[in-house]
This record gives structure tokens, sequence and C-alpha cells, in this order.
């Protein structure tokens, strides 16, 4: 069966001594979705077909248009071929939606070109409060990212795409979704465990394959996610956001190394035996 995330190509690759020899490859598929709400169009955005159903709820659930996996009717794809990039989400009786508040109002596009302090708060005051006891082990972290890219099937193929994964506290993977776009990976991966009615999401620890951006670190929040780890940089409002929200990140984790930005509190430093 063929994957949707990729798609064959051909093209010139200029070998050593200058000479070009046709070569077949992997291209990670972008395409756009576009996301309804009972039939009225909601937002467009830019991904990697598969998994379309976690990504519209875990959008709608990060965004705070649904606070439940029961807050959710149906999500189908439109039946018209030349609807197939289309997906239309009903809401659960006697779940409300103003559709032109919704559109006025997504995070997404509220939170540019404001401050720092400004965007944060926006988005505390829409999230739940952070509630977890959750403390992990240093070396559990440690092989977060190993597991992670072991996992990433279409990575593997094609080197385009993000991946977001959920582990619980002992380190095991729980959910890994692929992407092109790092925020879409981090919504699908959320999504599925919000239509298992898995959410809030106060034990799990969340990984993403590149930066960490305040994006990201709000989609965390809404889930109530305590602990998020980027295998790169963390950006400057990230980092503010997290220590603001009593949140755990964690930067450039690679090998034994890793950068705490904020909440190191839940990291538990386990003793090395001593050297014989």
């Amino acid at each position: 069966m063929d994957d949707p995330r990729i798609r064959k190509d051909r093209f010139q690759r200029l070998e050593p001594g200058l000479s070009l020899r046709s070569h077949d490859g992997d291209l990670a598929v972008e395409e756009p979705l576009e996301i309804r709400i009972h039939e009225e169009p909601l937002t467009v955005t830019m991904r990697t077909p598969g998994d379309d159903r976690d990504l519209a709820a875990g959008l709608l659930f990060t965004e705070g248009i649904v606070r439940h996996g029961r807050d959710l009717g149906t999500i189908r794809h439109c039946a018209s071929p030349e609807e197939r990039n289309v997906v239309n989400v009903t809401l659960a009786s006697g779940v409300s939606f103003d559709l032109a508040r919704l559109r006025r109002n997504f995070f997404g596009n509220s939170s540019c070109g404001l401050c720092g302090k400004t965007a944060i708060e926006q988005i505390r005051t829409h999230a739940p409060p952070l509630r977890s006891d959750l403390r992990v082990s240093a070396r559990t972290i440690l092989g977060l990212s190993p597991t992670l890219r072991r996992e990433q099937a279409a990575f593997e193929k094609t080197g385009g795409l993000h991946a977001a994964g959920l582990f619980d506290e002992t380190g095991s993977l729980v959910v890994l979704r692929e992407d092109i776009g790092r925020h879409n990976a981090v919504d699908k991966a959320i999504g599925a465990l919000l239509l298992q009615d898995r959410v809030p999401l106060n034990r799990y620890v969340l990984l993403v394959s590149g930066r960490a951006s305040f994006e990201i670190l709000q989609k965390a929040l809404m889930a109530s996610i305590p602990v998020v780890c980027a295998v790169s940089a963390p950006s400057s409002l990230a980092v503010e956001f997290a220590r603001e929200c009593g949140m755990t990140l964690v930067g450039f984790l690679r090998g034994e190394e890793m950068n705490v930005y904020a909440g190191d509190g839940r990291i538990i430093r386990e003793s090395l035996p001593p050297e014989p």
C-alpha cells in the first residue's frame, strides 16, 4: 500500500568528476488541508497527508475550540475527489461555537506581532493550569531521542519530515507522528490521544525532532504536558513561556548531553556508580 506521506521522484545528482546522473528518490509530500466545522471553512494548513483526523482533532484542541475528545462528533474527509484535502468536523450535540470569533481569535494568528509577555498572557488565559507531579529520570530523557529516531520511518526515506513523540514516564513511546511541519506533528500526536480520551497528558513527555518554539510550548500547555524536549534549540520566547507556566523545557537533547532551560526540579539525576 502506498504511503501518502511519500512521493517518488527522479532528479539529477552531481557526482565526483562533475558528472550528472539521474537518480530515483523519495520526497516528503506537502499539500494543503482545509478544516471545516459543520461544513463551514475554518482554516487551511500546509501538512503532510496521513493522520488527518488526528491533525484536525489536535488542532481544534490546542486552539481551545474543544476541551475533550467527547466534544467531537465526527471527523471525515469530504467524499468528492476534488475535495480530498478537506476534512469536515461535526461537534457533539450541545457543544456550541462562534465561527466568526474562532476565525478572528485563532491562536496561531492572534499572537503574531505581539510582544512576548502579551502573547504568554493570552495563551495562559485559555489554557488549563498545569498540575503534574511527574518526575522523570535524566537517563530516561537521554534515551528518548534514539527511540524517536529509530521510529521515524518516513524521515528515513525522505529526510524531510519532522517528528513529535509522546512518551510515558518510563520512556516508552506511546505515539509518534511525522509531518513536514513541526507544529502539525505535535497536533497529530496530541490529537491521536485526544481521540482515545487520554487527555489531559500530565503524565507524558513530548519530544520534537527540531527546535522548540513558542507555538509548540503553547500546544503542550493546552494538553497539560509538563515536560517538553527538543533535539535542537529552543527560542527565547519558548524558554520564557516554559518558566512562566511551570513547564520543564529541555533542548539540545543529543547523545549523553542536554540543556535544561526551565523546570529542572522534574528531572531526577541519579548518582552514577563509582568507577572501578
